[in-house]
């Protein structure tokens, strides 16, 4: 059950939020696949039909979980700065975070990809990475967009990677020294 949430009656100060953090403890249980309504529901100790009320469904649900987690994203790389490898290394830091948003925020088969809030909060996280590259000494700005598919390309196939358990056990046991060790080699 979510902290702080009773099963008792329906007296939310904000259920949306109520709802929101069940389903990202649910989904860092489970994964997005076992997601129900009706569990949300109970963790948040609401009627089965509160969530619904709130979302539509599940993929409204999930939905407003990747606008969430997109606006996170860009506020972590925000305050990482314009420095690339810093900006590199807050993503990283973001997915071991944010695991539950990380893992909807990239199936986009599982919310509705297309709403304008997904695409602009898509866009703001896209924005701070772009800004990182365009940053990066001595380099022609022939093909920044390539640059910046690169970039991110490295980093989350890292924190992808990190995620799942699937790097070498000499990448060590904590993820922003190792992120940053291979972030490093976009410089070299």
């Amino acid at each position: 059950m979510v902290r702080g949430m009773t099963t008792r009656g329906y007296h939310h100060g904000d259920l949306r939020r109520a709802l929101l953090a069940a389903a990202v403890e649910a989904i860092d249980e489970s994964g997005p696949a076992a997601l129900s309504l009706r569990d949300l529901a109970r963790r948040a100790g609401v009627s089965h039909a509160a969530p619904a009320h709130h979302f539509g469904d599940k993929a409204g649900l999930l939905t407003a979980l990747a606008v969430e987690g997109f606006d996170l994203l860009a506020e972590a790389l925000g305050w990482a700065g314009d420095d690339l490898l810093e900006i590199g290394v807050a993503y990283v830091r973001f997915a071991v975070d944010h695991r539950a948003h990380f893992e909807v925020m990239f199936a986009p088969g599982l919310y509705r990809a297309d709403d304008p809030e997904v695409a602009a909060a898509r866009a703001r996280a896209g924005a701070a990475l772009r800004g990182g590259v365009a940053t990066l000494p001595d380099r022609p700005a022939v093909e920044p967009a390539r640059d910046a598919l690169a970039a991110w390309s490295i980093v989350h196939g890292f924190a992808t990677l990190w995620l799942a358990g699937a790097l070498p056990s000499d990448a060590g046991r904590d993820p922003e020294a190792a992120a940053r060790a291979v972030i490093r080699r976009l410089f070299e």
